[in-house]
């Protein structure tokens, strides 16, 4: 735990401590924890260093609740790639609400405002329109071609027809299959149809 008022940081550990499933780990070995606690008033760039610092410090793969106000959508950008996964405004932060975030890591899930949200939406849907699609690669790093023979093998066609479709040759078709499994160490057909589905691919 990260705190800029040291009186909040010993109530918060206080609390956090007297829970089950909940170690608070001395800031010596911060290097070792699962989840960082950030507690501040305003989210400012010291906020953000001390989060950059922590992540590339950690033993594995860290994830990070920051609590404060004033969080703008390039900070939230920013801490995301370094682990961020819950952002709480200052005044809707007691200790069970940051002990419910905390928990939610384990399940994978996120508690950001809802303008932080539409900032990673608006965010990956720039880096879509932007980046990816003009390169012919869509959001799962699929190419645009793969994506369109995946979504003809969920719909239940075989090689031919899926050849026929898009005006390839059966060659291409099984190359282009062969080439997402490998890449992907994909099982078989159904496993990449499965891939593309869960990555919103088609």
């Amino acid at each position: 735990m990260l705190a800029g008022d040291p009186i909040t940081g010993e109530g918060a550990a206080a609390f956090l401590s007297s829970r089950p499933g909940v170690r608070v780990l001395p800031v010596d070995r911060q290097h070792e924890a699962e989840v960082v606690l950030i507690l501040v008033s305003r989210v400012t760039e010291e906020a953000l260093e001390w989060m950059r610092q922590a992540a590339e410090r950690a033993h594995r793969e860290v994830r990070f609740v920051l609590v404060g106000d004033g969080v703008r959508g390039p900070d939230v950008l920013r801490a995301v790639t370094y682990g961020l996964v819950s952002v709480i405004p200052r005044q809707e932060a007691d200790f069970d609400r940051i002990l419910r975030a905390i928990q939610a890591v384990r399940a994978d899930r996120l508690e950001m405002p809802d303008v932080a949200l539409g900032w990673l939406v608006d965010q990956v849907r720039a880096i879509q329109t932007e980046v990816l699609e003009p390169m012919g690669v869509t959001a799962a790093g699929l190419e645009a071609r793969e994506a369109d023979v995946l979504r003809l093998l969920a719909e239940g066609l075989g090689t031919p027809e899926i050849a026929a479709r898009l005006n390839y040759s059966e060659r291409t078709v099984k190359n282009i299959i062969h080439g997402v499994l490998t890449r992907w160490r994909l099982r078989n057909r159904a496993h990449a149809v499965a891939f593309a589905l869960r990555n919103g691919a088609i």
